[in-house]
């Protein structure tokens, strides 16, 4: 027989539903949040509060106080109140003062703030200019580059290329196509330290050069895998035979799709020539200075990374053996790369950009 005082009845709305729902799985709600309104959705659906906290691993305490907290608050309830604490020192009217100095000027002699200039500046301390920055998100020591696509095709080609992405034809094989140019070898002047307990890794900052090479490779959209060729040099010749390569491991039955950019080497008589006796394969041009739409160029990250920026190697053939070596452990457990965003947003998001680009220009 059940004893004690009966539960409240805890019903929930469609809109608090769907609020619970969303806080409890997307990515960006804090862990103590989620696991509150995950505790909320249990016990709407009637499972008894001590089942509750065993599937939520909590004790059946705090099962309690968050289903009461709900009950008399709803959703707001699940929030933490604020902490008590010292007052507040520094009025409104100086923080945003603080803010457009921060955004709007420049200290003597230098092109962007520091914590130390800015307080003594201000008056504050260092800690406080860093808290507030940090509050409203400003990194003035930090500079990023941008670079918008002049390209009159821009619209149709970033359609067609993440078409290709999110919708890849039938009985075809879809290729990021490109090539990494002017690998230097390069060699330590003293033997690199190994990395020991409490010490990182330790190499000198001066190198000797022992030549160049240049990687084409084609990535394979589809299932990560990648075809590599390299050539001491990086013209239409070495393209075309890197082409032939492709043409041999495809097979005869499927089409080939290229994406590839607008260099030079791409678009010679000889490579057209080749082209046009060759009718299963389809070119795709990524857009001016739109290079970050071919995925191999994330792979070339990945290479840089992990084998060429902190390699050392006394010759080409022993950096090319490297590569060869990067190249093959991929494929024995490749991992394509995953295109989330679809055409629509990406052109979205250059549309902001460039309109903040010109309004900021003409202001």
């Amino acid at each position: 027989m059940r004893t004690g005082r009966p539960k409240a009845s805890l019903v929930l709305t469609t809109e608090e539903r769907l609020e619970l729902d969303s806080l409890a799985h997307r990515s960006r709600s804090a862990p103590w949040l989620a696991r509150r309104a995950r505790l909320v959705l249990a016990c709407a659906e009637g499972v008894d509060s001590s089942r509750v906290a065993r599937r939520l691993r909590m004790s059946p305490t705090t099962v309690s106080k968050w289903r009461a907290r709900f009950i008399v608050d709803r959703v707001a309830g699940l929030f933490d109140e604020p902490r008590p604490g010292a007052p507040r020192q520094i009025e409104d009217a100086k923080i945003e003062e603080l803010i457009v100095r921060t955004l709007e000027t420049t200290p003597r002699g230098a092109t962007h703030w520091s914590t130390r200039s800015m307080a003594k500046a201000t008056g504050f301390s260092h800690m406080t200019i860093s808290r507030v920055w940090r509050a409203f998100g400003l990194k003035p020591h930090r500079s990023e580059t941008f670079k918008l696509s002049p390209d009159p095709l821009l619209v149709e080609k970033v359609r067609d290329i993440v078409g290709l992405y999110l919708n890849p034809p039938e009985h075809a094989v879809v290729l990021c196509v490109d090539e990494k140019s002017q690998i230097q070898a390069l060699d330590r002047t003293a033997p690199l330290l190994p990395m020991r307990p409490g010490q990182a890794e330790r190499r000198t900052h001066d190198y000797k050069r022992h030549g160049v090479t240049s990687l084409f490779a084609a990535l394979d959209v589809k299932n990560g895998q990648v075809l590599g060729q390299m050539h001491r040099r990086h013209r239409s010749l070495e393209f075309r035979k890197f082409l032939d390569q492709i043409d041999a491991n495809v097979p005869g039955n499927l089409d080939v799709h290229l994406i590839m950019d607008n260099y030079g080497t791409h678009k010679t008589p000889v490579i057209h020539q080749w082209l046009a006796k060759r009718p299963r394969f389809h070119v795709h041009f990524t857009p001016t200075y739109g290079s970050w739409l071919n995925m191999v160029e994330r792979w070339f990250a990945e290479l840089t990374t992990k084998q060429i920026r902190r390699g050392s190697h006394r010759s080409v053939p022993e950096l090319e053996r490297a590569i060869r070596e990067f190249i093959d452990a991929n494929n024995a457990e490749p991992k394509p790369f995953v295109w989330t965003k679809s055409a629509d947003e990406i052109l979205a998001s250059i549309a902001r950009f460039a309109q903040r680009t010109f309004d900021t220009h003409t202001s």
